[in-house]
C-alpha cells in the first residue's frame, strides 16, 4: 500500500525541494458554513531563508474579536525547515513569542511575562511555520511528526499522506495531495497541498471534538 500510494503521488514528477520565491494567498475561514474570518498568508525566500506573515481580520460578528499576526522566520538547509523566531499578536491579548536555537538546541517561550527555556525537541516547528513544512513533504515520505510551540507551550501532531485529490476551492480546481491528522481526543485536520504551487495549501478542514467545524479554503493566489 505504500509503495502504491507514492507511485501514484510521484506520478507527475519528484517533488519541489523548495517553496515559491513568493506568493500571497488569501482565505476565508468558515465555521460551521458561516464566515468567520479573512485571512492572507505571505511568503518570501531566497537563498535558503524564509519570511512567513499571517494575518487575520474577524467577518461578521466576528469581527468584534479584532485581528491578529503571526510572523514566522527561519530557514531551509536540505528539505528540513528550521525556524528561527515566532510570534503571535492579538488585539486584546499578550503577544506570544518563541526562539529556536539550532546550535544551542534550545527553545525559548515568552507569553504574559513568563519566559522560559527548554531543550529544543526533534523536529521542532511553530504554529505557522509546520504549514510551510508540510509542503516539503510530498515525495520525501508518507508520514512527519512535529513538535509544535505557539509561544505558550509544545504540542506533538503527526499528519500522513492520504492521497492525490482534485480539490475546488473559491481561487479554482487544482490537483492537490491530501494529508491528515487524527488525534487522541476525536479531532482531526486534514489539508489539501496544491501541486501547481508547490504543495502550499489550499484547503484545511479542522473537525473538533464537540463536532464543530472550521474550513479555511483559498480565495486568491498571487505569485
Amino acid at each position: 500500500m505504500r509503495n502504491w500510494l507514492w507511485l501514484l503521488i510521484s506520478a507527475t514528477g519528484v517533488a519541489a525541494a523548495e517553496p515559491p520565491p513568493r506568493i500571497e494567498i488569501t482565505y476565508i475561514v468558515n465555521r460551521n458554513g458561516s464566515a468567520m474570518a479573512e485571512i492572507v498568508e505571505h511568503l518570501d525566500y531566497g537563498g535558503g531563508n524564509y519570511s512567513l506573515t499571517e494575518t487575520w481580520k474577524g467577518k461578521g460578528i466576528y469581527a468584534l474579536l479584532g485581528s491578529a499576526r503571526r510572523v514566522s522566520q527561519g530557514t531551509i538547509e536540505k528539505n528540513v525547515l528550521k525556524p528561527r523566531e515566532f510570534f503571535d499578536e492579538r488585539s486584546g491579548r499578550d503577544t506570544a513569542r518563541a526562539w529556536f536555537d539550532w546550535k544551542a538546541q534550545t527553545l525559548t517561550m515568552q507569553y504574559k511575562g513568563s519566559k522560559g527555556t527548554e531543550p529544543l525537541p526533534a523536529n521542532a516547528q511553530d504554529r505557522l511555520s509546520f504549514f510551510l513544512a508540510l509542503s516539503l513533504l510530498p515525495g520525501n515520505g508518507d508520514s512527519v511528526s512535529y513538535s509544535i510551540a505557539d509561544g505558550k507551550g509544545l504540542s506533538r501532531h503527526t499528519y500522513k499522506v492520504v492521497g492525490r485529490e482534485r480539490v475546488k476551492v473559491p481561487a479554482g480546481e487544482f490537483d492537490a495531495v491530501k494529508v491528515a491528522r487524527n488525534s487522541d481526543n476525536n479531532e482531526s485536520a486534514e489539508l489539501w497541498l496544491s501541486t501547481q504551487h508547490k504543495y502550499i495549501p489550499l484547503r484545511l478542514l479542522v473537525v473538533e471534538k464537540n463536532g464543530d467545524q472550521f474550513d479555511q479554503v483559498a480565495t486568491k493566489i498571487s505569485q
